[in-house]
């Protein structure tokens, strides 16, 4: 069995990283603090090739048509299987990997992989901005965006983009969504739909409950009222 993780970073991807990898799932060669495979960089080089092909429509939406019908590029398909090479080499029964930047391609990723489990996760999009991470700057995986010289501005946008491309293709047939609160508050309930899911017996981590609303008195949410159409689609309040 393939699992593979989609979430943006700090949506906390590490603690179902780290359950996966605790219940003898083989996560890759080399892990990093996060808990994901690297190294990365064949994984990023290919998320330039993917934006290649998506198109900023204004006013906060993508226009994913242009990738949606290109055939994976081969170039896209040798990248991506390098950086894969140790998992997709696996004898492991269960294995998988957790790296945050693999939801920049997701939908090439399901073309790759369609019979693979995806673990869909998500973090209310004001505690994941609160700090930096790599896929702030869309810019910087060549994804036109409205940029904004408030790099919290950036970080927003960049979560509503990686909403929006899980968004441009059917949930596969072997998916599961997971809120991390849900995680947090309700770990029993929501590890044992994650067992149903993937009709495996996982580890039990720690987790904290003080890493759930850390952006109230930080953030005003009327500066971010494009994300409450997304925000909806979680359950996540905004007030």
């Amino acid at each position: 069995m393939l699992i593979i993780v989609v979430g943006r970073g700090h949506s906390g991807t590490r603690s179902i990283a780290q359950t996966l990898y605790a219940s003898n799932v083989y996560m890759g060669s080399l892990l990093n603090n996060s808990c994901d495979f690297v190294p990365a960089h064949n994984l990023y080089r290919s998320c330039h090739i993917f934006s290649k092909y998506v198109n900023y429509s204004g006013n906060y939406k993508w226009d994913f048509s242009g990738a949606l019908k290109q055939e994976v590029p081969n170039s896209f398909r040798k990248l991506v299987q390098e950086y894969l090479k140790p998992i997709l080499e696996s004898k492991n029964e269960y294995r998988g990997w957790k790296l945050p930047e693999t939801t920049l391609i997701y939908p090439w990723i399901y073309d790759l992989f369609p019979d693979a489990f995806y673990i869909f996760w998500s973090r209310h999009p004001f505690d994941s901005i609160l700090g930096s991470h790599l896929t702030d700057d869309l810019n910087d995986f060549s994804v036109d965006y409205p940029t904004s010289k408030d790099m919290v501005q950036n970080r927003a946008i960049s979560w509503l983009y990686q909403h929006e491309i899980q968004q441009c293709i059917p949930k596969p047939k072997n998916s599961i969504e997971v809120r991390f609160e849900d995680f947090v508050l309700n770990q029993e309930k929501t590890i044992s739909k994650l067992e149903d899911f993937l009709q495996k017996k996982l580890a039990r981590i720690p987790m904290r409950s003080d890493s759930l609303g850390k952006w109230k008195g930080k953030i005003n949410p009327n500066e971010f009222s494009y994300l409450f159409d997304a925000m909806n689609y979680y359950d996540y309040f905004y007030e």
